[in-house]
């Protein structure tokens, strides 16, 4: 047993993946002899830090209890909401009213560096409120004008990219606080992608923690030989 503190993590995997243009919800396809959601979890399992994983499954969901890692001693399940914010939330009401501090993980991220949720649990020891794993944008961003024409998009100009960060998970708040952000946004009906930007609607400030480019979210079906090949290399370090 670690004897650094252990924290929960809650996984939405409550939706079903339309860009992925598959037959199933994008978590189940499969990719180095399992599936990205088994990669997912069994990679969040294996740190020392995390004592539980809270996954979020949509209500008719019948392909994960069929996974030999749903059986898990660390692994539980509840029945998510209609959007992320909901599912995110279901998780956190789940969790025990002490829980200090939560991290949250996409399921379609399995290629989770140990050594970045290390440095991003590091957090909860410097009195912040939390923060995110991210990368620094490294290539030249161009703003889009709205208006089409024969189905393309034109460029309106060229985004300085200073200061411009890629979002990634996990993402690591104070319980309490990201539970109060999240019902905030959905009262307010404000529109958030991720739970930073709930917190920062709520005023706080999130941390940067650099994270690795190979953190990637499966969303686009040439994402799988990309996540393989990452997993491949992780599996040889």
């Amino acid at each position: 047993m670690s004897s650094l503190p252990q924290y929960s993590v809650v996984v939405p995997a409550a939706g079903i993946g339309k860009r992925m243009r598959a037959d199933c919800p994008k978590q189940y396809l499969h990719i180095a002899g399992k599936t990205i959601i088994e990669h997912t979890l069994t990679n969040l399992l294996g740190h020392s830090q995390v004592k539980r994983v809270i996954v979020v499954l949509h209500a008719k969901d019948k392909s994960f209890a069929e996974l030999p890692i749903a059986s898990h001693p660390k692994v539980e399940v509840v029945e998510g909401g209609q959007e992320r914010c909901d599912s995110v939330l279901a998780g956190l009401n789940y969790l025990p009213e002490d829980e200090d501090w939560v991290l949250v993980h996409d399921a379609a991220r399995p290629c989770l560096a140990k050594s970045d949720l290390t440095a991003l649990l590091q957090l909860a020891t410097q009195g912040s409120s939390g923060g995110i794993l991210a990368t620094p944008v490294r290539d030249t961003m161009k703003r889009a004008v709205a208006l089409k024409m024969n189905d393309q998009h034109f460029i309106n100009y060229t985004e300085s990219r200073e200061n411009l960060w890629h979002a990634l998970t996990p993402q690591f708040f104070n319980c309490v606080t990201l539970r109060r952000a999240l019902n905030a946004a959905t009262k307010e009906n404000v529109q958030i992608t991720d739970e930073a930007s709930a917190m920062e609607h709520l005023g706080e400030k999130v941390i940067l923690v650099e994270g690795r480019a190979s953190n990637i979210k499966i969303t686009q079906p040439e994402d799988l030989l990309l996540a393989e090949f990452y997993l491949t290399q992780q599996q040889k370090e």
